[in-house]
């Protein structure tokens, strides 16, 4: 049976914090196998954060929480910090991320990619779930797939357990991307990453940091309705929709929805779907 589970991030900060609350309300029902709780850029805040949210989603709403864990501006001391914050909150699992670069701040030079973090728990942790990222479509700085895969393979033999998609939008990218990784050796879980469509602009800038492509059948959704949000959110929770049946169909491990703190889409696309989950 593949696995169905959700992403959250914790609220702005000037935003109050009760309103993960309105997020977490909202999704009760769709019954994932975790909930993955979004982290920041290395602050002791953002962990503070991370650890609270993740020990609301375990503990107030009954789903195991996995907390993610971005290396570039972290030294073993906010590393140790945030192990043992996650310790705390009792999460079922951290997802090691390299993070993306700020330029207004230098970064600590410790863990320099994701493995180098995922190495660290794995030697502090040892029976700790590890979670990592994986690009279909390559990583944007690797020269091709192919080295893309062969760095991913490393991040595997460094100590993750289960591995989570970025965002795709042509599940032919997915699947080419699955079996590549399968012929080289990497047998671990891997969950597809679905974000739906909800704001063009949105859709195009994720596109263009993760270097995804826009299909054509995507493509003329957004310059069809991308001046009127109400149409185009209604067909983007069809677009994800049948991805995600799609992906099921063809023997995915399973699927990660990016819910943006959105969950009225997010309860749209599962209500679509979740027989795929039974």
């Amino acid at each position: 049976m593949p696995i169905f589970s959700l992403e959250i991030f914790p609220p702005k900060r000037t935003a109050p914090v009760g309103t993960i609350y309105d997020t977490l309300d909202g999704l009760q029902g769709l019954s994932p196998a975790f909930i993955s709780v979004t982290y920041g850029t290395g602050k002791s805040v953002d962990r503070t954060a991370t650890a609270r949210i993740a020990n609301t989603v375990r503990a107030e709403y009954g789903i195991p929480a996995v907390a993610h864990l971005t290396a570039q501006y972290l030294d073993e001391a906010g590393a140790e910090e945030a192990l043992d914050l996650f310790d705390q909150a009792k999460v079922a699992g951290v997802l090691a991320l390299r993070g993306d670069r700020n330029p207004e701040r230098e970064p600590a030079n410790v863990f320099h990619h994701a493995s180098d973090l995922a190495a660290f728990i794995r030697e502090r942790r040892p029976d700790l779930p590890i979670y990592g990222a994986c690009y279909p479509e390559k990583h944007p700085q690797a020269a091709s797939l192919d080295e893309d895969i062969d760095n991913l393979k490393r991040k595997v033999d460094a100590g993750v357990t289960h591995l989570i998609s970025q965002l795709f939008y042509d599940d032919e990218d997915f699947l080419r991307f699955r079996d590549k990784a399968r012929a080289a050796g990497i047998d671990v879980p891997i969950e597809a990453g679905i974000m739906p469509v909800v704001n063009a602009g949105s859709v195009r800038h994720m596109a263009d940091l993760c270097a995804s492509r826009i299909p054509e059948r995507l493509a003329v959704m957004l310059e069809m309705w991308g001046q009127d949000p109400a149409s185009l959110k209604e067909a983007g929770i069809v677009y994800a929709s049948e991805q995600i049946r799609d992906l099921v169909a063809r023997g995915v491990d399973g699927i990660h929805l990016y819910t943006m703190n959105r969950p009225c889409a997010a309860r749209r696309i599962w209500a679509n779907t979740k027989a795929f989950f039974a």
